[in-house]
C-alpha cells in the first residue's frame, strides 16, 4: 500500500500543482491539510514535525486525536494510533499529504486511503462566476458519475451529470441535474472550507486548492472539480505515459439495499496518449484495460445534444470514448489537469439489462 500511496501523492501534485522542490523549500514545522475519501469521510489534519504528532478529527464519523509518527528510512511516517485509525502517511510538506486508515467510514471499519490538500482559503465565493467539469469516484453504485457544476455570482449552484450505472436500473436515469440554493450553504468560521446541506439532510464538504482545482467530499464519494477548457478539441499538449493508480471492481452487482457485491482492488497503471488521442490504459501486468481515442463529449450525441435530454452543458475539457463488442459495452472518461489526467471506465454486458454484473475502474495518473 504504501508504494500505491506514494503514486498516487505524485499524481495529486500534478492536479495541485506541486513541483519537484516541495520537499526541499522551507516550511512550517506545523502544516494543515484538509482531506476526503471515496468512503466519504471529510478530515481536517495538522501535522506538527516539531513534536512529530498528527491531530486529526473526522467530521463525518466523530473520530479524532493526537497521535505520534516516527519517519522511516523511505519518507513514509509509522503513524502510532491506539484507536487503529491512522496507520501509515506519506508527505510533501505543505502541498499534499496521503493517509492510510484502517477504520474509515460511518461504521468505523472501513479500510480507505485519504488523500489531503494543504488548507487554503476557500468559500463560496472562492467559486462564484465560475464553472467546472467534474468526476465523482465511489466505492459503490457504479462506482463514478461526471458531469458539470457552476456556481452564479449570488452563490446558487446548479449541477447536471452523467451516471452510467443509470442504464442498468428501470427505476433510474443516467441524467440527472438540481440546484443547491445559496441559502444551503454553511461557511465554516476557519475560512478554509464550507458545507452544502442538502435536502436529505446529508452534509457535502468544500475544499479548493492554490490553482482553482476543488474537492468535495460527500456521503457518497469523493468529488474532483476541474476548471472547463477554452475549446473543446482535445490538446496534443497532453500527449505522453502518465503512471498512474487505480481503484478497480470486476463484476459487481448491486443488491437488497443499495449493497454492492465484488471485490475490489488497487494497483499501479500506465495510460499512453498519443498526439491524435489514442489512448491505452494498462495494469502494471500489462493487462489491457481500455483503449480508443477521445472524442469531446461536446461532439458526442448521446451524452450532449442539446436537449434536455442529456447533459446541459458541452464539458469542454471532457473527453471520452466508448468500445463495444458483441457482448460487451466499456464507456471511458477523460479529463486533464496540468500534468495530470484522471480517469475511469464504466463496462456491461450486451445487451444492456436490468440488474447485470459491471465492472468499473477508476484512477489518476501523471505526466
Amino acid at each position: 500500500m504504501r508504494s500505491a500511496s506514494m503514486m498516487l501523492l505524485i499524481a495529486v501534485c500534478g492536479l495541485v500543482g506541486c513541483n519537484s522542490t516541495s520537499t526541499l523549500a522551507p516550511h512550517s514545522t506545523v502544516r494543515n491539510y484538509n482531506g476526503t475519501a471515496a468512503v466519504g469521510d471529510f478530515l481536517t489534519i495538522n501535522i506538527d514535525s516539531a513534536a512529530q504528532t498528527i491531530t486529526y478529527k473526522n467530521y463525518t464519523n466523530g473520530d479524532q486525536g493526537t497521535v505520534p509518527y516516527t519517519v522511516n528510512a523511505d519518507g513514509t511516517y509509522a503513524i502510532t494510533d491506539p484507536n487503529g485509525n491512522l496507520l501509515a502517511a506519506y508527505e510533501v510538506p505543505g502541498s499534499v499529504l496521503m493517509v492510510e486508515t484502517g477504520k474509515a467510514g460511518p461504521n468505523h471499519n472501513t479500510p480507505a486511503l485519504i488523500t489531503a490538500i494543504e488548507t487554503a482559503a476557500a468559500s463560496i465565493h472562492t467559486f462564484a462566476g465560475r464553472s467546472f467539469n467534474y468526476i465523482q469516484f465511489r466505492t459503490s453504485s457504479g462506482g463514478m458519475e461526471l458531469g458539470t457544476v457552476s456556481v452564479d455570482a449570488q452563490g446558487d449552484i446548479q449541477h447536471d451529470s452523467y451516471w452510467p450505472f443509470g442504464v442498468l436500473s428501470q427505476s433510474q436515469n443516467s441524467f440527472h441535474g438540481g440546484t443547491f440554493p445559496a441559502s444551503s450553504v454553511q461557511e465554516d468560521a476557519s475560512g478554509n472550507f464550507f458545507t452544502i446541506n442538502e435536502s436529505n439532510s446529508s452534509q457535502d464538504f468544500v475544499f479548493g486548492t492554490q490553482n482553482g482545482f476543488f474537492a468535495v467530499d460527500t456521503g457518497n464519494g469523493t468529488i474532483l472539480g476541474l476548471p472547463k477548457a477554452s475549446s473543446k478539441n482535445f490538446d496534443s499538449s497532453h500527449a505522453g505515459t502518465y503512471t498512474a493508480v487505480f481503484y478497480e471492481k470486476p463484476n459487481a452487482q448491486m443488491g437488497p439495499n443499495n449493497v454492492e457485491s465484488g471485490t475490489p482492488a488497487q494497483g499501479k497503471a500506465s495510460v499512453t496518449i498519443t498526439a491524435g488521442g489514442l489512448v491505452t490504459i494498462t495494469d502494471n501486468q500489462n493487462n489491457l484495460l481500455a483503449s480508443g481515442t477521445l472524442a469531446a463529449v461536446a461532439d458526442t450525441s448521446y451524452l450532449y445534444d442539446g436537449t434536455s435530454n442529456t447533459l446541459t452543458d458541452p464539458c469542454y475539457g471532457l473527453f471520452t470514448f466508448r468500445s463495444s463488442t458483441a457482448n460487451s459495452q466499456q464507456d471511458v472518461f477523460v479529463l486533464f489537469q496540468g500534468n495530470a489526467v484522471l480517469f475511469s471506465s464504466f463496462e456491461t454486458g450486451l445487451p444492456i439489462q436490468s440488474g447485470a454484473t459491471y465492472t468499473y475502474f477508476y484512477g489518476v495518473g501523471v505526466n
